[in-house]
C-alpha cells in the first residue's frame, strides 16, 4: 500500500501559515483590550454628572411696600372704669327678696333686693298718729294764744298767763314739726327696704341672700357703672411721652379678637420699682369688647402714626434659634438648578398675616413663600408660579 504525499504551497512552508493565523488572533485580542482600557480611562477622567432631584416644589414672593401704622406694644390689666358698692342703709332687718344676680345688666333705680318692711310700716303709722295728735294740740294752743292776745291789756289775764299761752303755742308747733320729721324719717327708712341700682351698669358681685340680716354699710352688690371697662396699660417711662390723651389703641382679648379703645389719661406718676407708668384706655362697647372681662391680663398696641414698611407674608419667615430667616431663590441657569440661600433678616411690625422686614433684604429679591420649615441652606428646589393674588395678601 503506497502513501501519497501532498505537495506544499509553493514558497510558504506549513509552519509559516500557522504562525500567521496565531498572530492575527493575538492582535485582535490586544486591540479589544486596548479599547476597553481606553474607555475605562476616559470614564475615570470625565465621570457622568448625576442628576439632582429638587428637595421641594416652592412658590416665590417678593417683598412689598405698604403704609403701616407705627405701634407701641404694651401689656396691662382690664378693669372696671368705676365700681359702685351697694349696701343696706338700715340694720337688723331680714332680706326677703333678691332680684338681681351677677352678670345682670340693670338700669338706674331698678330694684336689686327687698328687705322686710312690716316693722317699719308699723312705726310709720305710729308716727303719723303722733303727728295727728300734735296737730290737734297745736290747734288748741293757737286758740288759747289768740284769745290771750286779744285780752292782753284788759286785765282779764295776767302777764304770766298770757306768756304761758303763747309759749304753749310755740311748744305745740315744735312738737308738730318733730312729729312730721319723724314721719319723714320713717318714710326714708321704709324706702331703704328697697335696694336700688344707683346707675346703669352690670352686677359684678352679689353677697345678698334671702333670709340674712342686712347690716348698715355691709356690701350686698357691686356694680360696674355703665358697663364701662378700661385697659390699664403699663408703659415704660421712656415711651410715656409718645402717648397722648385721645390716641387710638387696640386691645387683644384671650381669643385673639381686638377691641378698639382710646386713651383717656396718662398717669402723672411712674412706679419707682418697675419704672413703668399707667395709661388708662377707655374700651368702646361692642362685640369685641364683650370678650374682655374685668381682671383679665391683656396685650395691646398704641397707634402712634404711620410709616412705610417692607413686608412679607409671615409664612415666608422662619423663626429659628431666636432669629428670623428667609430663603432667597437663586435664579436657575441653563444647566444649574434653582437653589435656596438662607438669609438672616430683622423683623418689625406685624399686621394681619404679614410682617415687616426691617433689615437684611431688599425689595427686588424673590424668596420662598411657604414651606420654609422644610428647607435648609443650599437645597435644590423646583419653582412654580405663585397663584394670582397670593402675593398680595
Amino acid at each position: 500500500m503506497h502513501q501519497i504525499a501532498r505537495p506544499a504551497r509553493a514558497g510558504r512552508p506549513p509552519y509559516v501559515a500557522l504562525s500567521v493565523t496565531v498572530c492575527a488572533a493575538l492582535a485582535l485580542i490586544h486591540g479589544v483590550g486596548t479599547a476597553a482600557a481606553a474607555a475605562q480611562a476616559d470614564g475615570a477622567a470625565n465621570p457622568p454628572v448625576p442628576t439632582a432631584k429638587p428637595a421641594l416644589t416652592v412658590s416665590v414672593v417678593q417683598p412689598q411696600r405698604a403704609d403701616w401704622p407705627h405701634t407701641l406694644v404694651a401689656t396691662g390689666n382690664v378693669a372696671a372704669w368705676q365700681e359702685a358698692s351697694i349696701s343696706a342703709e338700715i340694720s337688723n332687718f331680714r332680706v326677703v327678696e333678691v332680684a338681681a344676680d351677677v352678670g345682670d345688666r340693670v338700669r338706674k333705680g331698678q330694684v336689686l333686693a327687698r328687705i322686710a318692711d312690716d316693722t317699719l310700716l308699723a312705726e310709720l303709722a305710729q308716727a303719723n298718729a303722733a303727728v295727728a295728735e300734735a296737730e290737734a294740740a297745736l290747734a288748741e294752743a293757737r286758740a288759747n294764744a289768740e284769745r290771750a292776745r286779744q285780752l292782753q291789756g284788759s286785765g282779764a289775764f295776767s302777764e304770766q298767763q298770757i306768756r304761758q299761752y303763747l309759749s304753749a303755742e310755740q311748744a305745740a308747733l315744735a312738737r308738730l314739726a318733730a312729729g312730721r320729721a319723724r314721719v319723714q324719717a320713717d318714710r326714708v327708712r321704709l324706702a331703704n327696704t328697697r335696694i336700688l341700682a344707683p346707675d346703669d351698669g352690670i352686677v359684678s358681685a352679689r353677697s345678698a341672700t334671702v333670709g340674712s340680716l342686712a347690716q348698715s354699710g355691709e356690701e350686698l352688690f357691686r356694680l360696674i357703672r355703665r358697663g364701662r371697662l378700661e385697659w390699664r396699660a403699663e408703659v415704660p417711662e421712656t415711651a410715656l411721652g409718645r402717648i397722648a390723651a385721645g390716641s387710638a389703641a387696640n386691645v387683644f382679648a384671650a381669643d385673639g379678637t381686638a377691641a378698639r379703645g382710646r386713651v383717656r389719661v396718662v398717669a402723672p406718676t411712674v412706679d419707682p420699682k418697675t419704672r413703668n407708668g399707667l395709661v388708662y384706655v377707655d374700651l368702646a362697647p361692642g362685640t369685641n369688647a364683650n370678650a374682655l372681662r374685668a381682671g383679665m391680663f391683656a396685650r395691646g398696641e398704641f397707634e402712634l402714626g404711620r410709616a412705610e414698611a417692607l413686608t412679607l407674608p409671615q409664612s415666608a419667615v422662619l423663626l429659628r434659634d431666636g432669629f428670623a430667616y428667609v430663603f432667597r431663590v437663586q435664579a436657575a441657569g441653563t444647566t444649574a438648578p434653582a437653589r435656596v440661600v438662607q438669609t438672616k433678616v430683622s423683623t418689625g411690625r406685624r399686621l394681619g398675616d404679614r410682617i415687616e422686614i426691617s433689615g437684611g433684604l431688599t425689595a427686588d429679591v424673590a424668596v420662598v413663600a411657604t414651606g420654609v420649615g422644610f428647607l435648609t441652606d443650599g437645597d435644590i428646589v423646583r419653582v412654580v408660579e405663585t397663584p394670582a393674588g397670593a402675593a398680595a395678601r
